[in-house]
Order: C-alpha cells, then sequence, then structure tokens
C-alpha cells in the first residue's frame, strides 16, 4: 500500500492535467457517471489494480468490471515487471543509444555515428552528409518518445560545422535520415512508420514473442502514439494487420482506413516479415540478461533494420490495439 501511494505521488505530478479532464469529461458522457464518482473511482483504481490515473481512462476502466479490470498491465506493475526483467546493471545498454548501436549495429539498415567518431574522421562525417535522403538526424543519447531529436538538411552542413553544430546544441548522434519501404511511404508519408515487436526470453533462454504492433504517423513527423499516432495489431505469423489503428487519446475513434491517405490500415502486408522475425529473434538473444524488449524495427527496401530496443516498453502500445488487458502473458515469466 506504502509503495502504491508512492506512486499516486509521482503520477500526481507527471499528470497532464487538460488529458485528465478531457478524458474524465469524456468518460461521464459515456457512462452517464458523475463526475466526483469517477474520480474517487479512479484514484481508487490506483491502488487496486496498479495503474496510472490517465490509464484508468485509457483502459476504459469506467465500462469494465473488477474481473476485467484484473488483466490490465499498468505503469506501476510494469515498472515492477521491466525492472525484474531487464535489471539496472544490464539496461544501460538499451538505454543509451551510443551504446545501443555500438552492440547492436550489425541489425543497422542505416549509418550512425558518435560525436567521438565523427570528431576522428572527417569522412565518416562527409558519408554521413551525403546519405541518399539528402537530411541528417541528431539525437541525444537519453532521448525517449521521439524527444532530442532533430531532423536537418544534409546541403546545411559540411563535416566541421556538424561537429560544432553538435557540440553547441548538446547532439551525441548523427544518424542518415531512414527512407521507408515505398508501401509504407504510401500507407503514410508524413513519417517513417515503424514496427515494434515485443520480445520475452524464457526460462530456457528461448525468445518468445510477446506481440508485434505496427505504428503509423498520422500527419506528423513523428509516429509515437504520445504524439497523437496510432498503432494496430500484426499477427505474429504473416505479418499482416489484423485490426483497426487505435489512438491513445480515448475522445477519438479507431481508424480502420488511414484517414489522410486513405489507405487501408487492416489487412495491411508488412514487408519482410520473415526477416524482420529472424532479425529481432537474433537481436533478442545478444544480450540475454535484458530479458524483455520492445524493439523499434524499420522497414526499408533493402530490408529491416532496428532504430532501438526498449526495457521499458510502452503497455498502451501493446494492449490498446488488443482491446484487452494482457496482463497474463507476463505472469508465467515471473
Amino acid at each position: 500500500m506504502f509503495k502504491r501511494l508512492l506512486y499516486l505521488g509521482y503520477y500526481l505530478k507527471q499528470l497532464d492535467r487538460r488529458k485528465f479532464y478531457q478524458f474524465l469529461n469524456h468518460s461521464v458522457t459515456l457512462s452517464g457517471t458523475s463526475n466526483a464518482s469517477i474520480t474517487l473511482d479512479a484514484l481508487s483504481s490506483v491502488f487496486r489494480y496498479n495503474i496510472s490515473l490517465l490509464e484508468y481512462f485509457q483502459f476504459r476502466f469506467f465500462e469494465l468490471s473488477k474481473e476485467e479490470r484484473q488483466h490490465w498491465a499498468g505503469t506501476g506493475y510494469m515498472y515492477e515487471y521491466q525492472l525484474r526483467m531487464n535489471p539496472i546493471s544490464a539496461r544501460h545498454i538499451l538505454d543509451d543509444k551510443t551504446l545501443f548501436y555500438k552492440n547492436y549495429g550489425e541489425f543497422f539498415v542505416h549509418q550512425v555515428a558518435d560525436l567521438e567518431a565523427i570528431r576522428k574522421d572527417l569522412q565518416l562525417a562527409q558519408a554521413l552528409l551525403r546519405n541518399p535522403s539528402g537530411k541528417i538526424v541528431l539525437k541525444v543519447s537519453d532521448g525517449k518518445c521521439g524527444k532530442g531529436v532533430l531532423i536537418r538538411e544534409s546541403i546545411d552542413f559540411v563535416p566541421a560545422s556538424l561537429i560544432q553544430f553538435m557540440e553547441q546544441e548538446g547532439y551525441e548522434l548523427a544518424e542518415e535520415f531512414l527512407i521507408q519501404h515505398s508501401s509504407l511511404q504510401k500507407l503514410s508519408p508524413s513519417a517513417v512508420n515503424t514496427v515494434r515487436i515485443f520480445t520475452q526470453l524464457n526460462s530456457g533462454n528461448e525468445v518468445e514473442l510477446l506481440g508485434c504492433r505496427l505504428r503509423i504517423s498520422i500527419n506528423s513527423p513523428v509516429d509515437n502514439m504520445a504524439a497523437g499516432n496510432i498503432a494496430a495489431k500484426i499477427d505474429d505469423k504473416t505479418g499482416i494487420v489484423t485490426g483497426p489503428g487505435v489512438y491513445s487519446d480515448i475522445t477519438k475513434s479507431d481508424e480502420a482506413i488511414h484517414p489522410i491517405t486513405g489507405v487501408n490500415i487492416e489487412g495491411f502486408q508488412v514487408p519482410f516479415w520473415k526477416e524482420t522475425l529472424e532479425m529481432v529473434e537474433k537481436a533478442a538473444l545478444k544480450h540475454p540478461q535484458n530479458r524483455s524488449i520492445g524493439w523499434d524495427v524499420v522497414i526499408t527496401e533493402k530490408g529491416p533494420g532496428l532504430i532501438e530496443g526498449n526495457h521499458d516498453w510502452c503497455k498502451l502500445l501493446w494492449q490498446l490495439p488488443m482491446k484487452k488487458g494482457l496482463k497474463a502473458e507476463l505472469e508465467k515469466f515471473k
């Protein structure tokens, strides 16, 4: 109970109050329940179900029975689970983008270099600036959810000015801007649309898939759900999207067809699916001290490539497209 009280303090500190009241008013309209009743129910759910205040609405607890609520994995539960699966002593390989590309570079399909490497080799900087996309991506090593990322035209720099800019602005990584597969470009051209694959090592150190999702941008330069975009479930065996795109914003309806491009989301075939699964399974075994990882994969005309691995992978992206709580999928690994 004391731990849940600490969690509540954290949720209140981090709370997006505008979004909370937007969700609260929407749930009152849908359920016919009073504002006060839903607020009290949300607060009590923090303690009963180990979820955050916003997750009460995103999981649609205001429509669920006590039994149905038990199946959802919220922030508190996931924090404890992921800390056990990916201990602090090992997760830095995933947290630090510089360490990640050095450890998993064999799975990349795009050029990446850190500031130190660029300083030592101006030809490396020149190669990055001459990449086919004509753009360069600058990142901080500990950025999350698209934060700490800057996209610039390569023509804006020469090697010396690139180094100077990175030093002045605090960017530690420079990457080639990725050009996604033409079918994904047709689906949504505003951003690189990535596949998130959740892997788990079992007691025999075998890779099990916890699920696969396609993240789809909606007129946005990024594909994160937190930025207002959608995610859809992918059939693990075929790579075919088998459900609509869903938002984490409960006031918005699901999208079976992309609202900007008009391309069907349901039935969409992710290219290079066999190669994608093979790559992720190899990556999951490379550092088995991290046992539960959410991999971000880009699909290009050349095939799949890793972008990053997340030890604190998103419970919303995992569960919302499935329309149900998936906590039971994790219980067998504890």
